[in-house]
């Protein structure tokens, strides 16, 4: 295990933690009192503009800092995990075309004359058999890199720490935005993998 292993998987979790904060509903409700009604218009595109901005310096580190080797996927099997990436940017493309890419983006509410449309639970397509498709077919790329190095290990884990732990931050705040609803959307549909379905001890949020 090289030095920098550890100095890129700090990175990228202090990287996870700014970016959890700058997406709960205390942060922007207190952005929203600084700078008014137009939080809601620009919040969201700032919010992806930072998070690309601050992101990409952590992802040249595994090639600016010394590394090693752990592993290379062989042949034939190399060819199976670059088709099953493939399908996993293919899932991850569906599934931002379901949320509607431009809302994701925030480019919708930024440059959209009038009021945006109700804000709706998509439960059906590929939210039909996982709650996160989008987490799903990132960690399925990320782990099925053919090649693997201990700058790339340490991306890869402070990545996956984030996403579980985003994920519970996001359910939160989709539990309160519809309520029951999500509540028994979540008890049939499993969160990242199909079919595995793990019961939630309801709370109030």
């Amino acid at each position: 295990m090289t030095s920098s292993f550890w100095l890129i998987l700090l990175a990228v979790l202090a990287y996870g933690l700014v970016h959890s904060l700058l997406a709960s509903l205390t942060i922007k409700a207190q952005t929203r009192q600084l700078i008014g009604s137009m939080t809601d218009r620009w919040y969201r595109l700032g919010f992806n503009i930072i998070a690309v901005v601050t992101l990409l310096p952590i992802l040249l580190l595994p090639l600016l800092l010394a590394d090693e080797k752990i592993y290379a996927i062989p042949l034939p099997w190399v060819i199976i995990s670059v088709v099953i990436q493939l399908l996993a940017v293919m899932v991850l493309l569906i599934g931002l075309w379901q949320t509607g890419i431009f809302s994701f983006l925030g480019l919708r509410q930024a440059f959209q004359l009038g009021d945006p449309p109700p804000t709706h639970m998509v439960t059906d397509g590929l939210y039909r058999y996982i709650r996160h498709p989008l987490y799903t077919a990132g960690l399925v790329f990320i782990w099925l890199l053919p090649v693997l190095t201990w700058n790339l290990l340490a991306i890869n884990i402070g990545l996956t720490v984030y996403i579980l732990i985003g994920i519970k931050f996001e359910e939160r705040k989709l539990l309160r935005e519809f309520g029951d609803s999500y509540t028994e959307y979540r008890r049939r549909t499993p969160m990242l993998i199909p079919g595995l379905v793990i019961p939630h001890i309801n709370h109030k949020s």
